[in-house]
């Protein structure tokens, strides 16, 4: 009975022990940092919606770590150090992400030894120029030109083209006040576009709103955007 009872108390410590290990292993501390970017120039997207696959082999669970993009195209992962392989899966962004030789998303190796910044480039189907957001009168007006970048056999047509505000930093299709999209005829010249929105009664009272110009391309679920401009009235 004396055996029995020791071997209970110890099995127990065994397990206390077992479980204080397990809660004692470090969380990853390493800061990886850095931009989506064509030419240098940040690629906006919208908030939470586009993401990347960091991959890690060695430790029995293969699996992706998802690492998002904030709306400027920034991202910030916390890991730990070691060799890692970064892609985009396919449908990801309003980009082309490179393919290898059997035509697959390829990857990237980033081998993480302490904090680490990079810009990772990709090939956005088109890119927003000259944009100019301002407000008179009870509006926001935005002017934009766009620049088709693809243009060999994965090159895209424009779906629609939105001026979008909001009273906070968050401003997409599902986040707004306010809204004007073009569509069809009134993108025959893609050098000037012009769009207005009504900013509405805000509660509570604010004199500012932000804005920005989101562009959806054909057959592209993300949207690229214009970066977010606050605009005081």
């Amino acid at each position: 009975m004396k055996n029995r009872f020791y071997f209970i108390i110890g099995a127990i410590i065994a397990v206390l022990f077992s479980s204080c290990k397990k809660d004692n292993y470090e969380a990853p501390a390493t800061d990886f940092t850095g931009r989506i970017v064509y030419k240098g120039e940040a690629i906006n997207v919208q908030y939470g919606q586009v993401n990347f696959e960091l991959w890690q082999s060695g430790f029995g669970n293969y699996s992706a770590l998802n690492v998002n993009l904030s709306q400027d195209g920034n991202f910030s992962a916390k890991l730990f150090d070691g060799n890692y392989k970064l892609v985009f899966s396919p449908n990801q962004g309003p980009f082309l992400w490179k393919k290898n030789a059997a035509g697959k998303q390829d990857t990237i190796a980033v081998n993480i030894s302490g904090n680490k910044v990079m810009d990772i480039e990709v090939m956005p189907y088109y890119m927003i120029r000259g944009a100019s957001l301002t407000a008179a009168s009870g509006k926001v007006n935005g002017f934009c030109k766009l620049e088709k970048i693809i243009t060999d056999a994965n090159a895209k047509d424009i779906e629609s083209v939105s001026l979008y505000i909001n009273k906070t930093q968050f401003v997409d299709g599902g986040n707004n006040i306010g809204v004007q999209e073009l569509r069809g005829a009134a993108l025959a010249d893609l050098n000037n576009l012009n769009m207005s929105v009504s900013i509405p009664t805000i509660v509570p009272t604010q004199n500012y709103v932000f804005a920005r110009i989101g562009v959806k391309i054909a057959g592209v679920d993300d949207l690229i955007f214009t970066p977010v401009t606050k605009i005081s009235f």
